[in-house]
């Protein structure tokens, strides 16, 4: 069972940036799907986007043309960086690959 660990959240003014990392404690290469979902406060947790072995992409309208997925294998991480912030992407990301979840990193954007 892949373990994974967020890092990257912080505070953050309107318009700015933030990238947060998913480490994950195996490997990565077989997985088909990894990403990323978000839960903002008094929210239900939300899909945001989401990268395949392949390379297809998909995100939630809301975040499309502002935040771009990645991951690498080699390093056994998935990137999210996050661009253009608005005060309504305040929220706990969690990482995921394949049934697996991690911990939660918090990202909260206000002036």
């Amino acid at each position: 069972q892949v373990q994974l660990v967020e890092s990257g959240g912080g505070l953050v003014q309107p318009g700015g940036s933030l990238r947060l990392s998913c480490a994950a404690s195996g490997s990565i290469f077989s997985i088909y799907a990894v990403g990323w979902y978000r839960q903002a406060p008094e929210k239900q947790r939300e899909f945001v986007a989401t990268i395949t072995s392949g390379g297809d992409i998909n995100y939630v309208d809301s975040v499309k043309g502002r935040f771009t997925i990645s991951r690498d294998n080699a390093k056994n991480t998935v990137y999210l960086q996050m661009n253009s912030l608005k005060p309504e992407d305040t929220a706990v990301y969690y990482c995921y690959a394949d049934s697996n979840w991690g911990k939660g990193t918090l990202v909260t954007v206000s002036s």
